[in-house]
């Protein structure tokens, strides 16, 4: 069994598979039943209460296609449900999916515990705003725009120089979790190269834990509703590559998969 020694606000995830739950207070994500609208709080606790140790809050969409929001707007989407649930629930475990340095700081002020930024650093300066905090950080490769021609080279390098950043600014160590970008190739047979081969890159950083983001994606097939079956068995091959956390929309069903390989 893979080991680590990450951990956030204190809380230590060493060994298997955990589960974060996505809440999006947005109106467009692909998936509706993950939109939260006013109802944030009680989203929240019936994740909590069906096995989800963080809860990742999101204000864009980032789908394939998608326009970005500004800062002001992604804020004014995050905050009040981070604000919401870290009032009713203080020892929930609280990430924002934010690459804007203005919004994680904002959010952790508010009391978030951790940043999940899908841009691979697009915004150098969000490494200092972490590391102000002693925050967590999730940090994703996305290779939508690269040149690279060979995937797990890119990657590999990619999360290198993102992991050194880090590191750079202050961020410590066991507080660096790394997503490799299921839904962010430049195919849907690239995504589905990566995720039979995620344990190459965990073979390769093998001193950092992954976070694997597959829950109901497009490589699927078919129409989101139906994508359910795929996603818990991809859930079952992180666990059994030794993949640290899951961002899933599905919390009971995942832990399910989760706890009858544990």
């Amino acid at each position: 069994m893979r080991r680590y020694d990450f951990e956030i606000s204190g809380k230590k995830f060493e060994s298997g598979t955990h589960v974060m739950g996505i809440l999006n207070a947005t109106p467009d994500s692909f998936f509706a039943e993950s939109r939260i609208g006013d109802n944030a709080v009680k989203r929240a606790d019936e994740m909590i209460e069906a096995g989800a140790e963080v809860i990742d809050i999101g204000g864009q969409s980032t789908r394939p296609g998608s326009s970005p929001v500004s800062a002001i707007e992604e804020l004014a989407r995050v905050l009040p449900a981070v604000e919401a649930v870290k009032a009713e629930r203080k020892d929930a475990l609280v990430s924002v999916d934010t690459f804007y340095p203005e919004v994680a700081e904002a959010v952790l002020q508010a009391g978030a515990d951790m940043i999940n930024d899908v841009s691979g650093l697009e915004y150098p300066e969000l490494a200092q705003v972490v590391a102000n905090f002693d925050a967590s950080i999730c940090v994703m490769h996305n290779r939508r725009k690269s040149k690279t021609a060979d995937m797990f080279l890119d990657k590999e390098v990619g999360l290198a120089n993102m992991i050194k950043s880090l590191m750079a600014a202050g961020v410590g160590k066991n507080k660096i979790l790394l997503d490799g970008g299921i839904g962010f190739n430049k195919s849907n047979a690239e995504d589905w190269e990566l995720l039979r081969g995620y344990d190459n890159l965990l073979d390769y950083f093998d001193e950092y834990p992954f976070l694997l983001g597959t829950s109901r994606k497009s490589m699927f097939g078919g129409e989101v509703e139906t994508r359910l079956s795929a996603t818990l068995d991809s859930t079952a091959l992180a666990v059994k590559q030794g993949v640290l956390f899951v961002r899933v929309h599905d919390v009971k069903e995942n832990k399910l998969v989760i706890d009858s390989l544990g």
